[in-house]
């Protein structure tokens, strides 16, 4: 009979099903996960489409500006000759001069400013600028006319300055001798235009900054290696580890390359989002929890279930010492009937031997369960006083030796440590069959006392070692295979030792060892 090799089936099989199911588990999970990361570089792809839509765009509204300008300069230069002719004392109509070129060129100048400053750079006049004399003089009411006249001047010629970095002024001369320049900036209505245009892109980049469902992306002029833009805060980003920054993100995901078509190409790298990452850890978090609560669970119920079988080895020791108990006080009766009767004595006193085996017996069984008694004796005398019983009692083709050193003292219980050598060695006699060599030991160590006893049995296979002293582990057709679970209980349990086989060779024989402390 052999219980707990059908046990071990079981734990197998139950074993391999949970494999299995946290193999299928984790197959599900991380499909989710690669479904979910698709679809981000999926967002990923679409942003970068629409990146390089808005760029597009932003050009295009650039070539419109360019135009624009363009035709302001020209508007510049006719409305600058127009007013040169006007202002020449030439014998051209002067009607035609009023009425004409001044109203339907030089007046209908209302949105593109203009400054004349003389040849000495002096203010000398100027058109639709944004402010005058009276508006600075509300701005400054503490200064005196003369103050904000010069003011007034000052700030006209230093915006002039500024207006002839961005677009070049014209110099026309006047009369001969005399010349006047002419500066000029955008119209109103470019300059409004643009300002929409910097507001699209500055809302563009905050959108990209500040979008947290958006996965983390870094846009990269690939020639120059400039950050266009990034939404990453994990990292902070400067031209000393640019180059790390983007290899990290590059092993990450494959650069998704932005072409525009007109010799500039951006290079967008993204990371996988905190979402993902997260989702990324989950089955593994989820079935290490799973796993501590089924190892907790499994430790309380393990406890619960020794428990229980605690209180069933002593439970059935206890009523096997009770029902023992009454038979043994007849058969004493009896032997003592037979004595006086004068019965051949050989008969009454080998009726006596085994009724006093019997009392042992029954005392060993009823200490389970209960405190043995543990005294500080020699455990050689102990093993001897077993072998020497057991000697006339197994087959004489068994030859037994036994060795013990003096003074092999440690605290045990006489009747359960020879209920101990007696259990190991008829399972070492039943090994060998009935024919070999039984070897007993008792010697000393630092700490402990040793108790090896070798036969020269078939052996026990390795894949059996850690289950011999399981209960139901048999090798026999008979038996319960309670009897290595037993001598493991009384050392373990009783005398805080430990029970082992010491080594085992199939075909050749096993030693087992008993370590009692001293």
């Amino acid at each position: 009979m052999n219980l707990y090799s059908n046990k071990q089936k079981w734990k197998i099989a139950l074993l391999i099903f949970a494999l299995l199911t946290v193999g299928a588990s984790l197959f599900v999970s991380n499909s989710i996960v690669g479904k979910v990361g698709d679809r981000e570089r999926e967002r990923a792809k679409q942003w970068a489409d629409a990146i390089k839509k808005k760029i597009e765009l932003v050009q295009l509204t650039n070539r419109t500006f360019t135009q624009l300008r363009d035709k302001e300069s020209e508007k510049m230069e006719l409305w600058i000759d127009v007013t040169k002719e006007v202002s020449k004392d030439t014998p051209l109509n002067q009607d035609f001069k009023k009425d004409f070129l001044r109203k339907r060129i030089i007046d209908r100048n209302d949105d593109i400013p203009v400054i004349l400053l003389d040849d000495q750079h002096n203010y000398s006049g100027s058109i639709n600028i944004g402010f005058n004399e009276d508006t600075l003089k509300k701005e400054h009411p503490e200064l005196s006319e003369d103050e904000i006249i010069q003011l007034f001047e000052d700030s006209t010629v230093q915006l002039a300055n500024a207006w002839e970095k961005k677009n070049a002024s014209f110099t026309v001369e006047v009369y001969p001798g005399f010349f006047m320049s002419y500066f000029y900036n955008d119209s109103k209505e470019i300059v409004r235009l643009e300002e929409e245009r910097d507001s699209l892109i500055t809302a563009f980049n905050e959108d990209l900054i500040n979008n947290e469902g958006l996965v983390p992306v870094l846009l990269v002029d690939t020639k120059t290696k400039e950050i266009v833009g990034t939404n990453i805060d994990d990292y902070h980003i400067d031209a000393s580890n640019v180059e790390m920054v983007i290899a990290d993100l590059k092993s990450q995901n494959d650069p998704i390359i932005i072409d525009f078509k007109n010799g500039i190409t951006n290079e967008l790298y993204f990371d996988d989002s905190p979402e993902l990452k997260q989702l990324q850890y989950f089955p593994y978090i989820q079935f290490l929890v799973i796993g501590l609560f089924a190892m907790i669970g499994y430790l309380i119920f393990s406890t619960f279930r020794k428990a229980e079988q605690n209180k069933v080895w002593a439970g059935m020791a206890k009523e096997t010492a009770h029902q023992l108990g009454t038979p043994l006080s007849s058969l004493i009766g009896w032997i003592q009937l037979l004595e006086s009767q004068g019965t051949d004595t050989m008969i009454t006193t080998e009726m006596q031997k085994d009724v006093d085996r019997l009392e042992k017996v029954t005392d060993r069984f009823s200490k389970i369960g209960s405190g043995a008694l543990l005294n500080d004796t020699d455990i050689g005398a102990t093993v001897e006083n077993i072998v020497e019983y057991l000697r006339p009692r197994i087959s004489d083709k068994v030859k037994v030796t036994i060795s013990t050193e003096e003074h092999a003292h440690a605290k045990h219980n006489a009747s359960l440590i020879e209920w101990v050598v007696e259990n190991i060695c008829k399972n070492a006699v039943d090994a060998m069959e009935g024919e070999g060599a039984l070897d007993i030991r008792v010697h000393k160590a630092t700490d402990w006392v040793h108790v090896d006893i070798k036969d020269t049995g078939k052996g026990i296979p390795s894949n059996q070692l850690k289950t011999i002293f399981e209960p139901g582990f048999s090798t026999k057709k008979r038996g319960w295979g309670l009897g290595l679970s037993l001598v493991k209980r009384i050392v373990k349990e009783y005398h805080k030792g430990t029970v082992s086989v010491l080594e085992s060779q199939v075909g050749v024989g096993t030693t087992f060892r008993i370590s009692i402390p001293v």
